[in-house]
């Protein structure tokens, strides 16, 4: 995967991908990430990158031409501009799919009061939202993006197969997850899970899988891959009248 960052903040977005899982498959080759001062590319004395917006009102708006420059400089054939926005379509796991399989993306950090319509015109072929609400720039939104569709870069994950377990890639939520001790706080994690029994143990993850699902976000039940086992399954637990699971309750018994 390839990407650009352009930004007025180029060590926030460096120092998150100076860590973890990113930082190894970018000293691996698995991703080639660059990060772009936006400033570089204006030329006035004080690299100034916005302006007062025309018709007054408060903020600032960031300028054409920087931006116009830095996207030129950087972009290369059929690479895909991102800009990261409120208004943009709602970011989920699909996207995350799909813009990972692009050549390349040049991705647009907004600013203060946004960027000049004429980039968004002109410049950007997508607009993205992490959620319906306002940061104060378009770097952490950015740096969700990439770490989401880092994650269907072959070779970036330290075990591919945990990937095909993550919520949503059936269109249901993760199933429970418990680890050593088994007991704690009076709480003992299901006996299934210690049994050694491979089919009954992806039995209940399946089930708790659904469980999670109907409880937290039933809306999306609607769009899942659904057989026809599950669909009994989801006929029970609509019986059982299920509660968030316990110690004392569902997938912990």
């Amino acid at each position: 995967m390839r990407a650009v960052v352009v930004t007025i903040f180029p060590d926030l977005v460096r120092g998150f991908l100076d860590y973890g899982l990113i930082k190894r498959a970018r000293d691996n080759g698995k991703l080639e990430i660059d990060v772009v001062d936006l400033r570089d590319h204006a030329h006035d004395r004080h690299h100034t990158v916005d302006d007062a917006p025309f018709g007054g009102g408060g903020g600032m708006v960031m300028r054409p031409e920087p931006l116009f420059e830095a996207v030129s400089a950087h972009k290369r054939e059929g690479d895909r501009v991102i800009l990261l926005s409120p208004q943009g379509a709602p970011f989920c796991h699909e996207t995350a799919k799909r813009l990972a399989a692009q050549p390349g993306l040049v991705m647009i950090c907004g600013r203060y009061e946004g960027v000049d319509e004429r980039v968004r015109m002109a410049l950007v072929d997508e607009e993205v939202s992490i959620g319906d609400y306002v940061l104060m720039g378009g770097e952490l939104p950015a740096l969700v993006v990439l770490e989401a569709m880092a994650r269907f870069v072959p070779g970036v994950l330290g075990n591919e197969e945990s990937s095909g377990r993550d919520s949503f890639v059936r269109g249901l939520l993760d199933f429970p997850h418990f680890t050593r001790p088994q007991e704690f706080h009076g709480m003992r994690a299901p006996e299934v899970l210690v049994s050694g029994d491979h089919a009954a143990v992806e039995k209940w993850r399946r089930r708790e899988a659904l469980r999670q699902t109907l409880l937290k976000r039933p809306e999306i039940l609607a769009t899942a891959e659904l057989d026809r086992e599950d669909a009994g399954i989801l006929d029970e637990l609509r019986k059982e009248k299920s509660s968030p699971v316990r110690a004392d309750q569902g997938g912990l018994t």
